[in-house]
């Protein structure tokens, strides 16, 4: 007879997600690891049961975006990990906390090439910050603590746990671990003196804001210190939540088809501050900058980010959050970001296009939801309408992967509105992106996830098409693409479905796809967008 401490595995895994403040699982249900299936069935922890492992990744990474804590995605060995592969790639690039747990094959059978065995480490060494394969059933409240210090601590980031299924049922007394902390990441006295005595003798600051170790306190903080300091803001690719556009210090966004103005402000800053962020090629672009003879401070909360793209003549290892807090710097440079000012807000200014595209669409979001939505959105053109003209109002109210993942929307905004169910969720999603996660629209209605996903239909792979164009003009191959009727994938799961060819159409439909949401019901707008208009800066020829 087993003791009275004695818990399974499982129990203990799952305990130790509750001791964590996991609040909700996604998954795919696989038979290796039935036994935590069997755990969470009692455990006030919410599970949503997503379509395809990839998906339920996605909208983990997405929970950790919103909420700064790693979230969790419960998936099977083989072919369950291999499809979630792509939501980890996301978490990895975009720094984002993450724990994936994964069944695997007994103990015994590894090594043999069992029925879908799978090398763990092989496969995610190099792209989770960990990976852990139980073998014991006494390991599991450690390794617990260890994955989440792990996700958290340094450049946040994945962190694998592998159970095998005998490990699942086996049993042990070691109990789960106490929450573990936030991570120390304060900045140094000495490195904050130095900062402010480089930011107060700058005539010509830029400051780069990114990363994803924000909270409410610190953005509230990055507000006073620019007025304080005297700084314009710019936010680097799909970090835009982290300024408040409509504040009078932001500039614009530093990533794909940047402001030509914003480009020569960075290129001529007499000092250029990298907050949180990194030079990495977007931001970069393509690591063309800084310029030679820049003057650089880098500012990350993971040493190992230091000097490892770009030199810095002071680099401070600590929470961005933490230094504009305790910074004293003051300059009054409002000419300067007056001029940075206005040069956004005529970049930003819609276009009045004579054909049906996403400048109506993002028009007819500002007038109908103002500041309060979250949007979220994948890869693709349709998404540098977004970046460049609709104002982001609130930390955290876009949920997008800087690694340019196609397919990320959806399953972002299943997450988004799980998390904020009283707040409008607009997912954008071309038509190519869309069909990569499509089923987890039945998530969504599962789930009770009441999201407005647009879907921007062209016909093709726009972006590669774009591409083809300029590098092999007139030889376009395999980017165009046959679709369906979009709006009846919604209505055969008993949502909203309409479709929209034109701007006199678009804003009733949006109305009643927004009323629909608000009423608890999922909703998808089929919009058909003239296929020339390929970007806000480009057609292409007939």
């Amino acid at each position: 007879m087993a003791a009275s401490n004695e818990m399974t595995a499982s129990r203990v895994l799952v305990e130790s997600l509750e001791q964590q403040g996991v609040e909700r699982v996604f998954c795919v249900p696989g038979e290796s690891y039935l036994g935590v299936l069997d755990a969470l069935h009692d455990s006030t922890i919410d599970t949503v049961v997503a379509r395809q492992e990839g998906g339920a990744a996605m909208m983990a990474e997405a929970e950790g975006k919103l909420t700064g804590l790693p979230g969790v995605v419960c998936v099977t060995r083989g072919p369950g990990a291999t499809n979630a592969s792509s939501g980890i790639h996301v978490a990895q690039q975009d720094s984002t906390p993450l724990i994936m747990i994964a069944g695997q094959v007994e103990r015994s059978m590894r090594g043999k090439d069992a029925f879908q065995e799978i090398d763990f480490e092989s496969l995610f060494g190099g792209m989770a910050k960990a990976v852990f394969e139980l073998t014991d059933a006494d390991e599991v409240a450690e390794v617990m603590a260890q994955a989440f210090e792990i996700a958290m601590g340094g450049r946040p980031g994945p962190v694998v746990i592998a159970i095998p299924e005998d490990v699942c049922t086996e049993t042990t007394t070691n109990a789960a671990r106490e929450r573990v902390p936030t991570p120390d990441r304060s900045v140094t006295a000495g490195d904050l003196a130095a900062f402010d005595t480089l930011l107060n003798a700058a005539a010509r600051p830029i400051v780069l804001v990114g990363g994803s170790t924000w909270s409410d306190g610190s953005i509230a903080a990055l507000r006073s210190f620019a007025e304080r300091a005297g700084v314009p803001l710019s936010c680097v690719f799909r970090r835009q939540h982290l300024v408040d556009h409509e504040f009078a210090h932001y500039v614009g966004d530093f990533g794909i088809g940047v402001n030509p103005k914003l480009r020569e402000a960075v290129e001529q800053a007499d000092l250029i501050v990298l907050m949180g962020t990194r030079f990495s090629e977007i931001p970069s672009q393509s690591y063309a900058l800084p310029p030679a003879g820049a003057r650089v401070v880098h500012v990350h909360v993971d040493a190992a980010e230091l000097g490892k793209v770009h030199e810095a003549e002071l680099e401070v290892c600590g929470d961005p959050g933490d230094l504009v807090h305790r910074s004293r710097a003051e300059g009054d440079r409002s000419d300067y970001i007056a001029g940075l000012r206005g040069a956004y807000i005529a970049w930003s200014a819609l276009p009045d296009t004579p054909s049906f595209d996403m400048s109506d669409v993002i028009a007819v979001v500002a007038e109908t939801c103002g500041g309060d939505v979250i949007v979220t959105n994948g890869a693709g053109n349709y998404s540098g309408w977004i970046h460049r003209f609709h104002r982001f109002r609130r930390f955290r109210d876009q949920v997008a992967p800087t690694s340019g993942s196609m397919g990320y929307g959806l399953p972002a905004a299943v997450a988004a509105k799980l998390r904020h169910p009283d707040r409008d969720v607009i997912c954008f999603a071309g038509d190519g992106c869309f069909q990569m996660t499509s089923q987890e629209f039945g998530t969504a209605v599962q789930a009770g996830a009441a999201v407005l996903v647009v879907v921007v239909d062209n016909a093709m792979y726009g972006t590669i098409r774009m591409h083809q164009e300029r590098d092999y003009p007139g030889r376009t191959h395999a980017t165009s693409i046959q679709n369906p009727e979009f709006a009846q994938i919604a209505t055969a799961y008993g949502a909203f479905g309409e479709r929209v060819e034109t701007t006199d159409e678009l804003r009733p439909a949006f109305a009643r796809a927004l009323e629909a949401t608000r009423a608890g019901r999922p909703a998808l707008l089929h919009l058909v967008v003239d296929p020339r208009v390929i970007s806000p800066a480009l057609t292409l020829p007939q």
